[in-house]
């Protein structure tokens, strides 16, 4: 099996990404806005693309990013699915 990216770096760039702000995300997460902002930079970094063009007050996602985000998107629909199904017996 393929190693996945850290979890809480996945979470960050998610919210940032639909935020549109790593502030937005970092409140969201209870996270300070350099913790989503290093979560995301090192993700760049494994993953070897940019995700996001950084603004003064917003970021935007680049074509990689939006193809990752909504990969992300998809995967933690399935994930709370999934526990969904589990807490009510029905997996």
């Amino acid at each position: 099996m393929r190693k996945l990216p850290n979890l809480n770096a996945t979470r960050a760039f998610e919210a940032a990404a639909r935020h549109g702000s790593f502030a937005a995300a970092a409140q969201e997460l209870g996270v300070s806005h350099a913790a989503v902002s290093r979560h995301v930079r090192n993700l760049e970094m494994e993953l070897g693309v940019e995700l996001f063009e950084r603004h003064a007050r917003h970021v935007v996602l680049t074509g990689d990013g939006s193809l990752f985000a909504r990969t992300v998107a998809r995967s933690f629909a399935d994930l709370a699915l999934g526990v969904g199904r589990l807490k009510r017996g029905t997996a």
